[in-house]
């Protein structure tokens, strides 16, 4: 799979480790490696703390990498980059938060919300086209023009998200690192936000990075998934290969909590679960593809038992 796709970008061993005290170090993320092809939506996923957020900004320079390359259309964007090369690189790659409401501020008007990346990168040649364009952005994420003036605390929990969309698009990115976009909204408005991102996908073209720990909507917006456990990836596949065939214990633990409306199989189902110490510890575990676009973490006995299952 993915042959013939253009990559736009490639993870290759990446790590953010923090300091915490003298001697103390968290890895939130160690060792990463994996691509994301043009046009498509991967979906990350793992519980609270596994390190997905913090993959995504360090993907986007929020946070510089411990180790590792960012190889965005092949090129390194970790490192020192001259003022053109992040310029460029900031409009290519936008970021939708996870927290609809400290993510605007506050003392802004949407108008000027939206058009703080149309004024950084020189995008509208007077005022009126400003205008105009955050105009059109408003009624691309469905919102109207009635809107711009208002401040962000006018505005519910989906349309202050459909704002921060707004804001992404307004740059016309080719990537998009979608941060739990979904998680701070009531489950009725969640399918409206997440139908818009594949509506924009479709019509423009556009990449997502989907960072949740909502299974069941990853699957519902993503090409491919892959799952995290403690800073690393434990296994990555087609979503509905995922689904049908999870190999790592862990992502059939997480796919075992999923909830289905229907009382009686709630009743009876018995839950996996994932204890990290039972495993395999003859040596250390490296992501190896089972089957073509199926990669888990595994040692190599372990990877023999996947093939022969």
């Amino acid at each position: 799979m993915g042959q013939e796709r253009e990559k736009l970008l490639e993870i290759k061993n990446l790590k953010q480790h923090f300091r915490t005290g003298r001697k103390s170090v968290v890895k939130a993320v160690d060792g990463l490696t994996f691509d994301v092809y043009k046009g498509e939506t991967l979906g990350l996923v793992g519980e609270s703390g596994c390190g997905k957020s913090t993959t995504g900004r360090t993907i986007i320079r929020l946070y510089d990498a411990t180790d590792g390359q960012v190889l965005f259309k092949g090129e390194d964007v970790q490192g020192k980059l001259s003022n053109k090369e992040l310029k460029k690189f900031n409009r290519e790659m936008q970021m939708i938060f996870q927290d609809p409401y400290s993510s605007l501020n506050p003392r802004m008007t949407v108008m000027d919300i939206i058009a703080e990346g149309i004024d950084v990168h020189n995008l509208a040649n007077n005022e009126n086209e400003r205008k105009e364009r955050v105009y059109e952005l408003l009624e691309l994420v469905g919102l109207d023009k009635q809107h711009a003036n208002r401040y962000p605390h006018e505005f519910s929990g989906g349309q202050r998200q459909r704002i921060g969309v707004a804001r992404a698009l307004a740059v016309k990115p080719e990537f998009i690192i979608a941060d739990e976009p979904i998680s701070a909204l009531d489950v009725s408005i969640q399918a409206q936000v997440v139908n818009l991102l594949k509506k924009l996908q479709k019509d423009r073209g556009l990449t997502f990075l989907f960072i949740a720990h909502d299974l069941s909507m990853v699957k519902y917006i993503s090409d491919r998934i892959a799952v995290m456990y403690f800073g690393k990836m434990v296994e990555l596949a087609d979503s509905d290969e995922l689904y049908r065939n999870p190999l790592h214990p862990y992502t059939k633990s997480l796919l075992s909590a999923i909830p289905l409306p229907d009382p009686d199989y709630e009743r009876n189902r018995v839950r996996a679960e994932y204890d990290p110490n039972d495993h395999d510890t003859s040596e250390v575990p490296e992501f190896r593809e089972v089957t073509p676009g199926h990669w888990v973490l595994c040692t190599t006995k372990e990877f023999e038992a996947y093939k022969a299952n």
